[in-house]
């Protein structure tokens, strides 16, 4: 195994990385900007090295401070999470070029899969269902125009590099496809530098679930079964559950055998999540391809024992996956909530400032993934996440009755946060059946 492994990432998932590494016998190197000094992850690793200024254009996205820490540290391999550069194929192949290697996905796989108009078109000639849309990229607004005048309104335009929601527009009339392409393009190129979008049918009210894959370099390719993500407030998602609870065996059959398929026929290699759109009726689409561990990745380890960071590490030294897709057994069923520093009742804005008491919850079935402790002080530089809160039951109902005293105990002190919202779904009644929508979010706060 790797001897020493940088990770280029902060907060929640470099703290989570950390700990996997500890476990494999791995030393760790965390990056860090200025803004970040005193964060758990700093702490916790066995080195660490400032890469730049608070911003992340300056930091965690300076590729050639990442490499030149990397190299200064001696490291062997990369891993860099999810977010910042872990779907970006030239920094992949920088760290190939480096002799270092990235735990992920080749560049070539990020790029066929990570632009998520290809990756349309590929899931088409595989005969995998897909939202009806372009075929590929739109350069302008009467092209787009002319789209939709094929599939109808509502549709909605998303970021070809795109992911979290961001660089995603939807909209009912012309009018409003002409401000949502461009405010898209706009988004796109801020937050991932390319303008690059696409345009797909809008499915309203649909279920919103994903397959985690796994790949080795020998030719093993295993599903560990789909979460529900539906709970969302602007494409961001809040709340998780595997397994889904409004799906038959059937679909879930289905929808892991498609997202196999995708990962073989790509030649893929690492961990991934392919996510599909499940209506009403049971019907489902492709719509993209992850190319990294996912946020909510802990709920599959919660009912199927298998730890993914560690396989990815696995996978990244060559060596084979250690369970095969006969041996995967998934068992009762997890739910994650996304705690952020926002305030609900001012249209969730983002808060930064010093956490002045932290008590995580804990007892029976309950993981916390989080970077706080109690005087930490919130970057205003960085994504709003401070902590997961994963509940696991051996049903559903079990689940949400943990989750519920869970976040009964959890106290953070000093900032608003979503805390008090979260209580709220898992209180809903729709929530409670399993029979929710994407609209859920929204109607809580009318």
């Amino acid at each position: 195994m790797f001897e020493t492994v940088l990770i280029a990432n902060r907060g929640e998932i470099a703290v989570r990385i950390i700990r996997a590494c500890k476990e494999l016998g791995i030393k760790t190197v965390a990056v860090y900007s200025k803004g970040d000094r005193d964060c758990l992850h700093v702490r916790l690793a066995d080195d660490a090295i400032c890469i730049g200024n608070s911003p992340s254009a300056e930091s965690y996205l300076h590729v050639p401070a990442i490499i030149t820490a990397a190299e200064i540290a001696n490291v062997e391999a990369i891993h860099p999470g999810y977010g910042f550069l872990a779907e970006d194929a030239h920094f992949a192949e920088i760290c190939e070029s480096c002799r270092i290697r990235f735990i992920g996905p080749s560049p070539e796989s990020i790029t066929k899969m990570g632009n998520k108009s290809q990756a349309r078109q590929m899931a088409k000639k595989l005969g995998v269902p897909v939202v009806p849309g372009s075929e590929g990229a739109v350069k302008d607004k009467n092209e787009a125009l002319k789209v939709v005048e094929e599939i109808g309104y509502p549709v909605i335009v998303k970021a070809s590099a795109g992911g979290g929601g961001r660089g995603m527009r939807i909209a009912h009339n012309d009018l409003a496809m002409v401000s949502a392409f461009a405010t898209a393009q706009s988004e796109a190129e801020a937050a991932f530098g390319s303008p690059e979008v696409y345009i797909e049918k809008y499915i309203e009210q649909p279920r919103h679930v994903e397959v985690q894959i796994l790949a080795d370099s020998k030719g093993n390719t295993i599903h560990l079964g789909e979460r529900d993500c539906t709970v969302q407030r602007r494409h961001q998602k809040l709340v998780e559950e595997s397994p889904s609870p409004a799906i038959s065996a059937d679909v879930r059959k289905k929808i892991s055998r498609m997202a196999v398929k995708i990962a073989q026929e790509t030649s893929y290699v690492n961990a991934g999540t392919v996510e599909f759109l499940v209506d009403a009726k049971g019907n489902f689409y492709f719509i993209e391809m992850n190319t990294r561990v996912q946020v909510e990745h802990t709920v599959t380890e919660m009912v199927t024992g298998v730890d993914i960071i560690k396989e990815q590490f696995r996978i990244a030294f060559g060596e084979g996956l250690s369970i095969e897709q006969k041996a995967v057994r998934r068992r009762g069923a997890a739910i994650e909530c996304r705690i952020n520093a926002e305030d609900p009742d001012r249209g969730f804005m983002p808060q930064s400032g010093r956490v002045t008491l932290y008590v995580p919850p804990g007892g029976p079935n309950v993981r916390v993934d989080s970077h706080l402790y109690s005087g930490y002080t919130i970057p205003s530089f960085y994504d709003s996440l401070l902590a997961k809160i994963i509940a696991y039951g051996k049903n559903r109902e079990e689940a949400i009755s943990t989750m519920r005293r869970a976040l009964d105990e959890l106290i953070i002190e000093g900032v608003p946060t979503t805390i008090p919202f979260h209580r709220r779904i898992i209180e809903d009644s729709r929530f409670v059946r399993g029979d929710y929508r994407m609209d859920l979010v929204e109607e809580l706060l009318e």
